[in-house]
């Protein structure tokens, strides 16, 4: 004869689920999209140069010079690696204002189902925020401080040049938005007391 201990029933109810994290506010959603696609113009612009499009700052033989042996492929390499790290690195912005940014999607292997660390993701957050802020101002309005202009006018070249560079620089900025309102909705979820028995 077996016997089983009797199980109480405070043994049997599950630990409380955590509140759901409230949604993003719609501002937070366009900024973080509009940080997502903020990499893609300069890529574009990397692309065209590689290929032989006339893009005006500079010149494709000029770009090939600095790879062994003026390495065609090797230059269309360093590009699409390039701007694939960038397109990456500004699509997870999306994940602070999606489900995947607070449960690790279930086809994520050996992770999937888990909650996000909230504070791991808003720390990483906010120092890409402040590396690619300081990336992109430092080397776009630096760049245009110390370039030596022959002309007194504006090329056509450096136009395209710039329209393509300059959303880089919206990058940090709003990738930091949208990591504080991330905070806030996720933090107001673990600020929440449990419910005593």
């Amino acid at each position: 004869m077996t016997t089983t201990d009797p199980v109480t029933p405070e043994a049997r109810v599950p630990p409380p689920a955590l509140p759901p994290v409230p949604p993003p506010p719609r501002w937070a959603v366009r900024a973080a999209h509009v940080a997502a696609w903020s990499t893609v113009p300069s890529g574009v612009w990397r692309v065209a140069l590689v290929l032989g499009v006339p893009v005006g700052v500079m010149e494709h033989e000029e770009f090939l010079d600095s790879f062994p042996d003026n390495s065609l492929l090797l230059a269309l390499g360093y590009v699409l690696l390039l701007g694939a790290v960038a397109e990456v690195a500004s699509y997870l912005t999306l994940g602070l204002v999606r489900p995947w940014g607070e449960v690790v999607p279930r086809w994520i292997p050996l992770l999937g189902g888990r909650r996000v660390n909230t504070g791991l993701a808003v720390l990483a957050a906010s120092l890409g925020a402040f590396a690619v802020t300081v990336l992109w101002w430092v080397l776009f309005f630096g760049g245009l401080l110390v370039a030596e202009s022959p002309d007194p006018g504006i090329s056509a070249g450096e136009v395209i040049f710039v329209a393509a560079y300059a959303p880089l620089l919206l990058w940090g900025p709003l990738l930091a938005a949208v990591t504080w309102s991330y905070h806030r909705r996720t933090h107001s979820v673990r600020a929440v007391p449990e419910p005593r028995r």
